[in-house]
């Protein structure tokens, strides 16, 4: 079930439609669902590659400029595919990395997700994936997404934990420590999108 935030707005009469992120409350309700998996990709020196993205709306309705968000490499689960599968097609598309092992499911996130052009209901599943060094290879990012991409970067866990940008979702910088760490959480700990 969603559950979405009952906002009163001065000055608007309750007959008025209010719009959560530039979509309607039924938009919302009605948006389909989609499964999908990702990865905490880190290198040898436990910095985790994120994609910086332009969000469809504002992030943050009092400061219209800033509509940058990051997020972790992986998308959709298509048809007869496993989410480990979709994760290993996702990542050859997005950072040019077919060979990597898909390491456990650690951490999932379901709820709609807003800053994307096309709403959904996400039902995310997020693994864990080690490389043997932070060679990429970004070329076909562009055009695999939906969304504008903006750029990759490697994030070392002290730049995750004081960073003031957007990354998505809440809670993927304490996350990403504990594996850093040498943690495997069972069962995987459940994170959601940050307010809007």
């Amino acid at each position: 079930m969603i559950h979405l935030p009952t906002t009163e707005v001065p000055g608007r009469s309750s007959n008025e439609e209010t719009l959560i992120h530039g979509f309607r409350r039924e938009e919302i309700l009605a948006a389909p669902l989609r499964d999908a998996a990702r990865a905490l990709v880190f290198d040898p020196r436990d910095r985790l590659l994120l994609i910086a993205y332009e969000a469809r709306r504002p992030i943050d309705p009092s400061k219209p400029e800033d509509r940058t968000f990051w997020f972790m490499p992986g998308g959709g689960v298509e048809p007869g595919e496993s989410h480990t599968e979709a994760c290993l097609r996702e990542l050859g598309e997005e950072i040019g990395v077919f060979d990597a092992e898909i390491g456990p499911q650690v951490a999932a996130c379901n709820g709609p997700f807003l800053l994307f052009p096309l709403l959904r209901d996400a039902r995310e599943r997020y693994f864990v994936v080690r490389l043997p060094n932070d060679e990429v290879d970004t070329t076909r990012l562009a055009e695999t997404e939906d969304s504008t991409v903006l750029g990759t970067r490697w994030w070392t866990l002290d730049e995750l934990d004081a960073t003031g940008e957007r990354i998505e979702p809440a809670g993927l910088a304490r996350i990403a420590r504990r594996i850093a760490n040498g943690e495997r959480p069972d069962p995987p700990v459940m994170l959601a999108w940050h307010k809007v």
